[in-house]
C-alpha cells in the first residue's frame, strides 16, 4: 500500500492457521444469462459474526482437450475473443453438457471444433478456473492418436482456425507470451511431464 513499507523478517513463521470457512445464507440470481449466471450469495463470518453479500459468477464446467496427433504435434485453434478483443491461441475445449462425462465432453468438443478423433481419452486433472469470483470446474483431458476424418460441427457465431504444431512449439510459444489464455496454460502443464515421459520412453525420435 502507498506510504507503507514491509521487512521481510526471516524468523517469521512460514505458515499461519487456516481461516475459518464463512457460513452461505442465502443465493440470489442477480443477472441470469445463456452462459452463466451472476449471483449474491450472503455469507457469515463463523467467529466475527458478521454478514456480508459476495459476488459469484454460476456456469457450467468446461472441459479443455490437448490433444496428441499420430505424428506429435498437438491440436489448436485460434478464435476471436470477446474479453480481450482479440484472437487467442487455444486448445479445443467447451462447456460440458448437464450430466454429461468431462472425458466424453472433452472427446466430443474435440470433433466438433477440429475434426480430429483419436484414442486413450483421459482425465489429466480438474482446476478451479478462478475460486474468487467461479464457482466452476475446468476438467483438463488428453486424447492421443489424433487424425483429423471428422466434419466439423460449430456452434453458431463459432469461426475457428485449426492447426496442428510439434509438442516442443507449443509448449515453447506457452513459455515466450505466444498462448495467454490461463486454462490452456495450465493443459499444457498437466500435460508436460506426460510428454516428457513419452520422450524418455523414445517416443518422438
Amino acid at each position: 500500500m502507498r506510504g507503507r513499507f514491509f521487512i521481510f523478517n526471516a524468523s517469521a513463521r512460514m505458515s499461519s492457521a487456516t481461516p475459518p470457512a464463512w457460513e452461505k445464507l442465502a443465493t440470489t440470481s442477480v443477472a441470469p444469462t445463456r452462459i452463466f449466471d451472476l449471483c449474491s450469495i450472503r455469507y457469515r463470518h463463523p467467529v466475527r459474526q458478521v454478514e456480508r453479500d459476495f459476488y459469484v459468477i454460476q456456469s457450467p464446467d468446461w472441459v479443455n482437450v490437448v490433444a496428441l496427433t499420430t505424428d506429435d504435434r498437438l491440436v489448436l485453434v485460434n478464435q476471436f475473443r470477446f474479453g480481450i478483443d482479440q484472437h487467442s491461441w487455444e486448445v479445443p475445449g467447451g462447456i460440458i453438457d448437464q450430466g454429461e462425462d468431462p472425458v466424453a465432453a472433452g472427446v466430443r468438443e474435440l470433433r466438433e471444433e477440429t475434426g480430429y478423433v483419436g484414442t486413450g481419452a483421459r482425465l489429466l486433472g480438474s482446476i478451479h478456473p478462478n475460486p474468487a469470483i467461479m464457482a466452476n470446474r475446468c476438467h483438463l483431458v488428453l486424447v492421443e492418436n489424433c487424425t483429423r476424418v471428422s466434419d466439423l460441427s460449430w456452434d453458431t457465431d463459432e469461426e475457428i482456425q485449426v492447426t496442428a504444431r510439434p509438442v516442443d512449439q507449443v509448449l515453447a510459444e506457452a513459455r515466450t507470451g505466444l498462448i495467454t489464455h490461463s486454462l490452456v496454460l495450465s493443459a499444457l502443464f498437466y500435460f508436460e511431464p506426460h510428454w516428457r515421459e513419452m520422450q524418455r520412453n523414445g517416443h518422438g525420435r
